[in-house]
């Protein structure tokens, strides 16, 4: 039985050891794996700026093309060269511009096969009553 006590004494001196290295080293373990995830982050989060940066250099690098210029002159602001005919086709929903909104309501007190000024004060004066 006395060697059991030696045995039960040595593996509590063992574990109180290891039990002072595992305090010991927490804290500095926990500080290395959180500047670990902080390294990370800076990592994906300079990879970002990267992409941004690339993606704005060529943008820039288009905006440098007078071709790429006139293109979205032509587009954005419905510019033409001298002596070309710009035609803008009316009645053609674009599905871009289609809204959730519900659209407004038709009067239907105005009444039909007036001229277009008649129908304007019409529906002015139609407005102004309900």
């Amino acid at each position: 039985m006395s060697w059991l006590r030696g045995v039960a004494g040595r593996n509590l001196l063992v574990a109180s050891v290891l039990f002072v290295i595992a305090i010991t080293l927490a804290p500095p373990m926990q500080r290395y794996f959180a500047q670990r995830a902080q390294i990370q982050s800076i990592k994906t989060q300079l990879h970002d700026s990267q992409v941004t940066l690339e993606n704005a250099a060529n943008e820039l690098a288009k905006w440098n093309d007078p071709a790429y210029i006139a293109s979205q002159a032509r587009a954005r602001l419905h510019y033409v060269f001298p002596g070309e005919r710009q035609y803008i086709v009316v009645g053609v929903e674009d599905p871009s511009a289609a809204t959730d909104a519900p659209a407004a309501a038709v009067s239907t007190q105005i009444p039909s096969g007036l001229p277009w000024y008649q129908k304007v004060i019409s529906s002015i004066t139609s407005a102004n009553r309900g």
